[in-house]
This record gives C-alpha cells, sequence and structure tokens, in this order.
C-alpha cells in the first residue's frame, strides 16, 4: 500500500515536471527572432527594421489613398498597417506602424483619402517604400516618429 502512493506521488510529480518543462519551450520558442526585443514584436528601438528608418533621407510626398493593408514588413515582426499612395509619379507603399498602435489612433486613413506623407524611403522585397513619420490627412495630422525617428509607440524618449 505503501509503495502504490509513493509510486503514484512519483507518477504526478513527474507529469507535473514534464507538463512545466514543455510549456517553459513553447514560451521560448515562440519567442524565435524577437527574443532580443522583448515583446516588441520588432518594433522597438534597435530592431531591424527601426534601422532602416534614417531621418536625413526625409522626403515628403502627396497623394490619394489606393489601399490600405495589413503586411509583415520583416521576418519575425508583428502585423503592420501600410497604405498604397498613388502620386503624380507612382504608386507607393507607406508603411504606418503596428497595427496594434495604428488601430488606437483617433484618426483613420481610409481608401480614396488624400494624404501627404513624411518619411523615408527604403526597400522591402526589392520594392521601394515610404517608412512614414507623418501623415496629414486634411486637418489631422498623425505624428508616428519624431524628428530624430523614435517611433511614438516606443514608450520612452532619449533626453
Amino acid at each position: 500500500m505503501k509503495k502504490e502512493k509513493m509510486r503514484t506521488f512519483v507518477m504526478g510529480v513527474s507529469v507535473v515536471s514534464l507538463m512545466v518543462l514543455i510549456m517553459a519551450a513553447d514560451a521560448f520558442a515562440q519567442r524565435g527572432p524577437c527574443f532580443r526585443w522583448q515583446g516588441s514584436g520588432g518594433w522597438g528601438m534597435g530592431s531591424p527594421y527601426q534601422r532602416m528608418y534614417e531621418p536625413a533621407r526625409m522626403e515628403t510626398i502627396k497623394g490619394r489613398v489606393e489601399a490600405v493593408d495589413m503586411i509583415t514588413p520583416l521576418r519575425g515582426m508583428h502585423n503592420a498597417v501600410a497604405i498604397k499612395v498613388k502620386t503624380d509619379r507612382e504608386s507607393l507603399a507607406v508603411h504606418l506602424g503596428p497595427e496594434w498602435y495604428i488601430a488606437r489612433l483617433d484618426t483613420k486613413i481610409e481608401k480614396g483619402d488624400k494624404v501627404e506623407v513624411k518619411g523615408v524611403r527604403t526597400t522591402f522585397d526589392g520594392k521601394p517604400a515610404l517608412i512614414a513619420a507623418e501623415v496629414r490627412k486634411g486637418e489631422d495630422v498623425l505624428v508616428l516618429r519624431n524628428e530624430a525617428g523614435i517611433p511614438a509607440w516606443a514608450g520612452w524618449r532619449r533626453r
């Protein structure tokens, strides 16, 4: 009788230990390449995406929004909101920012809106795109990054 209770106890401890080990391994595996940025989903300071933004290369475009899309800018990142802007010269993808941040803003950008976008031109998958710092829609202005390129969603500012 005593041996049977001990065996049941050991078996229970083994099962619980195995479950904890599996859950811990799964939690670490889900973080993947963004583990260094601690939950930022690849949108934090120092991330490869952030390093693509060079404030010295700022430009401004004007045009009409042709589409509003959900994208993943780089492998392992959380979703982003991007718009396609038709200018006089081209149609250009404009990355606004992480979906979780853009969804909470009061001003919504929709297909057909006339916009003026300040941002930095870069390339994704061999195609030109603009990483937005500011979007003007009529009287509304979405400020997405400051002059130094620090995103509004970063949660901290340099002193």
